[in-house]
């Protein structure tokens, strides 16, 4: 019989029964709707916003925009390319007292919360409910994260969905950061107003001091900026400024970050800052550093969407060949060779003219940014007449007084005074004459370009295009396109050399005719000033005395073809094949005539002319030139004992050695004998060349020593004449200022002979060899001197005559030859 079994539950009621009757319960119904508009909500959530969000990954890579470094030869920094002035700090190196007073000012929970302070953030969103609609902006209740997220990622829109955004990735980088770098990226970062972004750049713009010199009254004066750096401005706002300062002071009080005798000592302080200033090398090398930017522009770019490698983002590090000091000298004399060809020609008139609005002159001044650097010369403004005085305004807001007596300059082309024709909103040039009262100044409309090379490298060492760089942007050392004159006639005699011809050979200097054909028929040359032909001479001086006829005569000799070929080697420039061309009728730069003249210095081999030696990424990476290579153990510390190391030579040979060292030793004639003569009496071995074009429209001279070589030229912009003066006694007076302090000190090194090169005592007259003992060898005007020849092409001796023996070949040490009794052994060469 079977039995029930009693261990079998009962069977359960259905789920499908349960699960019914729980959904007919209202409130279940209720909870489920809400988690679907939940669902829905951050569906959309993340469509609209989160799914869009930037990665904070990139923060751990971020490089915050950095200006550009300019330093000169030695180093030292001449200037700065930046949007925004930034210097770029490790947390390290931060002062403890800064970090406190920003925390106090802008986070104090800041090392407890993760990214979002919660009760801050609700009243936020309390206080935006309530000004919605009233056009006032809702107070911030963003953390320090959140700053660092809405300035490095999202931007600073004013909405909601930015405050959402601003949170979400604030929690993401206390995830991806520590905070330490949190705090590094915001201090480095954040815009503190004049111009300062991170608190490096605010210590120099508002304290003119370094960051880790800043007292504690300082340091919570910048922990008040982030706020509105204008609102706290020390000049147009101090009392609110000092309001606000103190208030930090109070809260790094209470939050137990000072005393409460270094709170009292600091509230008891003065604001104690500068007024706004520009940097101190603000005028360092002017046309220099401008067209240093214009090529670090061409290479690099302005700005880059990171900021990688650009000028004005990129944090670059640039080492120039420029040598402040020959700068400030080729400057200096560039610019009174200027004023003294103005002087008592007249007043050239104001600078500029701006619209006055009512009383507001300085804003118009400063919209200008015309400022000078000549001496004590200053821009004004003319503001208004007071009966025999005109007040006149300067860009830091002060006024003087510019009476009848100091405004009696005729002005140019007119005669009358040039107090009578200033008007107000006129931007003049003044300088200081007496207590309040100023002198008027007139800028020249003359001007020209300077510049100086280093034979061996083509480094530029010094530029000066013009008066001033801050007036006249245009760089006449590098744009303005001039005729060369007679400064041409030692690179137009090379090609003679390398074609047969030595400095001996014979040209004669007498009229020089040639006919063009039937439209432009017979062309006949002249010398300058129609000086009369001498007849026969030799080429050496006919280049010492600049003769045209002889250039012009073996110019056709040589042929044009190869004269204008050996020009374009040494990259004056591409010319067609005209006789002109031989007296300097191409137009060329100073710069690459300057490079030229530092070609026959370096027997030949020609150097690019360079402004940068190497530019360095932030990380200290050298990216130009791509070729630089670092000179192993060039630094005393690393060398190993063995034979000094020497960088690659770079350069082409341009034109033979022996034919650059015969063209220097023939125009060291110029200075001892020729046009240039003005130059000898700096007692050095020093070779040049004058130039005067026809008009005359441009002067010039070129010329150096083995140290560098330095050219200008002087003209006006518009070319028209310059009245009675000449290349030799006006262009070379202003080399001869800057060389005078620019040699001062340096070694008088002599030019080395190329080898193979012989010397040959010869009559500088006739070309002829000579011997016997001539004890006027050291005498400039001394009829016999030693020349410099080719193997092979020396002049041969003559049949003997009767008469005192010949001299014997000279050796180093019985040689009487100029400059000293080493004269052979130094030359290296063959006799």
């Amino acid at each position: 019989m079977a039995s029930t079994p009693t261990d079998i539950p009962p069977r359960p009621v259905g789920i499908r029964v349960h699960a019914a009757r729980l959904w007919s319960r209202w409130w279940v119904k209720a909870l489920a709707g809400l988690a679907m508009i939940a669902a829905a909500g951050f569906a959309v959530l993340w469509l609209l916003i989160i799914r869009d969000l930037p990665s904070v990954d990139s923060l751990r890579a971020y490089e915050p925009p950095l200006p550009t470094n300019v330093r000169g030869i030695d180093g030292v920094p001449i200037q700065s390319y930046a949007r925004e002035r930034r210097v770029e700090l490790s947390y390290a190196e931060y002062p403890p007292l800064l970090v406190k007073a920003f925390l106090a000012a802008e986070d104090k929970t800041f090392f407890e919360h993760h990214g979002v302070d919660y009760p801050g953030l609700a009243g936020a969103v309390i206080d935006y409910a309530a000004k919605f609609g009233s056009g006032r902006r809702a107070k911030g209740g963003s953390t320090i994260t959140q700053q660092v997220a809405k300035n490095l990622l999202i931007g600073n829109e004013y909405s909601p969905t930015r405050k959402l955004k601003e949170a979400i990735l604030a929690y993401r980088i206390e995830d991806t950061l520590t905070k330490p770098q949190i705090l590094e990226l915001y201090l480095n970062q954040i815009a503190l107003g004049r111009n300062a972004f991170g608190v490096e750049a605010a210590s120099h713009a508002y304290f003119d001091k370094e960051l880790d010199q800043l007292d504690l009254a300082q340091l919570a004066y910048l922990a008040i900026l982030p706020k509105g750096p204008s609102n706290y401005d020390p000049v147009r706002h101090p009392d609110r400024a000092l309001t606000r300062r103190n208030y930090v002071l109070g809260e790094m009080l209470r939050n137990g970050f000072i005393t409460q005798g270094q709170r009292d000592a600091a509230v008891a302080e003065p604001l104690g800052t500068v007024l706004r200033r520009t940097p101190k090398f603000e005028t360092v090398g002017g046309y220099f550093v401008e067209e240093v930017r214009r090529q670090l522009i061409a290479k690099f770019g302005e700005t880059s969407r990171d900021g990688a490698n650009s000028v004005y983002a990129g944090g670059l590090w640039v080492r120039t060949s420029l040598d402040t000091r020959l700068q400030e000298l080729a400057k200096e004399a560039l610019r009174d060779g200027l004023l003294r060809y103005a002087a008592g020609r007249g007043w050239t008139g104001p600078i500029r003219h701006v619209d006055l609005d009512g009383d507001n002159w300085q804003q118009p001044l400063l919209n200008t940014n015309i400022g000078l650097d000549y001496k004590n010369w200053r821009a004004a403004i003319v503001i208004a007449r007071e009966g025999d005085a005109w007040s006149i305004g300067f860009a830091d807001g002060s006024t003087a007084t510019l009476p009848r007596e100091n405004a009696q300059m005729p002005v140019l082309g007119k005669g009358v005074p040039s107090f009578g024709v200033l008007e107000p909103g006129d931007i003049i040039a003044v300088a200081p004459a007496g207590s309040r009262t100023w002198a008027i100044r007139s800028i020249p409309r003359i001007s020209g370009g300077f510049v100086v090379e280093e034979p061996a490298t083509g480094r530029i060492l010094a530029m000066q295009g013009g008066f001033d760089s801050r007036l006249q942007a245009f760089n006449r050392a590098t744009q303005a396109q001039r005729q060369p004159g007679s400064t041409i006639k030692p690179l137009v005699y090379s090609a003679a050399l390398e074609n047969g011809m030595t400095p001996a050979s014979i040209i004669v200097d007498a009229p020089f005719c040639v006919y063009q054909g039937a439209r432009l028929g017979q062309k006949c040359f002249r010398n300058f000033a129609n000086m009369r032909a001498a007849g026969p001479q030799t080429m050496r001086w006919g280049i010492e005395q600049s003769r045209n006829l002889m250039t012009v005569r073996m110019a056709a000799t040589t042929g044009m073809p190869k004269l204008v070929d050996t020009l374009k080697r040494l990259d004056v420039g591409d010319y067609p094949p005209y006789l002109s061309i031989a007296l300097g009728a191409g137009e060329t730069t100073v710069v690459r005539m300057v490079n030229a003249y530092a070609t026959l210095a370096n027997h030949g081999r020609l150097n690019n002319p360079t402004l940068v030696d190497f530019v360095q990424d932030r990380h200290g990476k050298v990216i130009w030139p791509e070729s630089w290579r670092a000179c192993d153990g060039c630094n005393a510390p690393d060398w190993n004992g063995r034979s000094m190391p020497r960088p690659p030579t770079r350069g082409r040979q341009a034109i033979d050695a022996m034919t650059a060292y015969q063209m220097v030793h023939i125009t060291e004639g110029v200075i001892q004998r020729g046009t240039a003569v003005v130059l000898r009496d700096l007692n050095r071995p020093m070779f040049g060349k004058t130039g005067t074009t026809t008009g005359p429209t441009d002067v010039w001279f070129i010329g150096g020593t083995p140290q560098f070589v330095g050219g200008l030229y002087i003209g006006y912009d518009s070319p028209r004449s310059l009245g009675g003066v000449e290349g030799g006694t006006f262009a070379a007076p202003i080399f001869k200022q800057f060389a005078i302090k620019a040699y001062e000190g340096l070694e008088k090194l002599p030019f080395r002979a190329a080898p193979g090169i012989r010397m040959v005592r010869i009559d500088r007259r006739s070309g002829k060899p000579v011997y016997g003992t001539f004890p006027t060898d050291a005498d400039p005007k001394a009829p016999v001197i030693w020349e410099a020849f080719k193997p092979e092409s020396e002049p041969r001796r003559a049949a003997r005559q009767s008469g005192p023996a010949p001299a014997a070949a000279p050796t180093a040490a019985a040689s009487k030859a100029p400059q000293d009794s080493d004269f052979l052994q130094r030359e290296g060469g063959i006799y």
